[in-house]
């Protein structure tokens, strides 16, 4: 029987550079498996369904609140984001190591379950380089860049709650430390 795998939970405000990272570090570590969340969210340019998100109606994941299906859920953005309880299980106990690439709110409500998991905030270099990168990425309309602005004031403020915190100011950088701390935390050769 396999040993017990290892929950990574990664948040950020958006616009920090959080997918870009995980990505990265997803390359470089084989025995790392990608948790895809839920989410009611229209796909954004490129993003497919089963690889970056499970697009589902509001209907389907009120349904599956009422179920208890979700390990996490949280409403952001006017659109609710979801983890299934039933893959985090099924996962850790195969012994796959799982990266969650959740919001704040969710990462909150998995860290209050007492598991055995390692948590990490992406913090942007600053909040104008945040404003920046949300306008530069070009895939929202100026009100939704404005609340997801507002939103990163109370994420940034929680930042504290997390073990680890990777400022992304230079992406290699960020890159690199982010890597150390799956090393560390994999105790991978």
């Amino acid at each position: 029987m396999p040993g017990k795998g290892k929950l990574f939970v990664i948040s950020a405000p958006s616009g920090a550079g959080k997918t870009t990272l995980i990505r990265k570090v997803l390359t470089r570590f084989k025995n790392l498996a990608y948790s895809i969340s839920h989410t009611t969210r229209s796909p954004r340019k490129n993003e497919q369904n089963g690889l970056d998100y499970f697009f589902i109606s509001i209907d389907e994941f009120e349904q599956k609140i009422t179920l208890d299906h979700w390990l996490e859920w949280a409403k952001v953005h006017d659109n609710y984001y979801g983890t299934s309880k039933s893959f985090i299980k099924t996962s850790l106990e195969k012994g796959r190591n799982l990266l969650l690439d959740i919001d704040v709110q969710g990462a909150g409500q998995i860290m209050a379950l007492d598991l055995d998991l390692v948590s990490i905030f992406i913090m942007p270099p600053c909040f104008e380089i945040l404003s920046q990168r949300l306008e530069k990425r070009g895939t929202d309309v100026k009100e939704v860049i404005v609340r997801r602005l507002e939103n990163a004031k109370s994420e940034i403020a929680r930042k504290d709650l997390f073990q680890y915190v990777v400022v992304n100011d230079k992406l290699d950088k960020a890159k690199e430390e982010l890597c150390l701390i799956f090393k560390k935390e994999m105790a991978w050769p």
